[in-house]
């Protein structure tokens, strides 16, 4: 009965515009088929994942300048693409090529990675704000 009354209410959302419901075990089947809101929105979050943990990274070992956010710009877009491209195997051309793809949440993930780096050096006494 229960399987039913799912079955019909996934039905329901599909007529009315809704996508499927997501389900966590379609990240790395490369199998499944893929909205292209989905599959922005899982980059997106992943994109966020890499920059939380580098940010925290970055910011505990005090690694400062343009090298180090260019390394993680350059992680964050090899994570991303490995993950499309070799992971799920879409083709990217459905999703508005690689460009669209590989920007998919990265302007987000660029000002999360620096607010997390600026203030896990803050609240370590890194930055002296009151002397300027």
């Amino acid at each position: 009965m229960k399987d039913k009354k799912s079955k019909k209410l996934q039905q329901q959302q599909l007529q009315n515009g809704h996508s499927a419901p997501f389900k966590l075990g379609n990240l790395f089947d490369p199998d499944a088929s893929w909205d292209k809101d989905q599959l922005g929105d899982v980059l997106h979050w992943m994109r966020q994942l890499v920059a939380l943990v580098c940010g925290l990274t970055w910011g505990a070992i005090p690694l400062v300048g343009g090298f180090w956010l260019m390394l993680y710009l350059g992680l964050s877009t090899a994570i991303a693409y490995a993950y499309y491209a070799l992971i799920l195997k879409v083709d990217e051309e459905e999703y508005g090529g690689h460009g669209a793809l590989l920007q998919e949440g990265l302007f987000a993930s660029i000002t999360l990675f620096l607010f997390r780096v600026v203030l896990n050096r803050w609240c370590r006494g890194g930055f002296d704000l009151a002397s300027s």
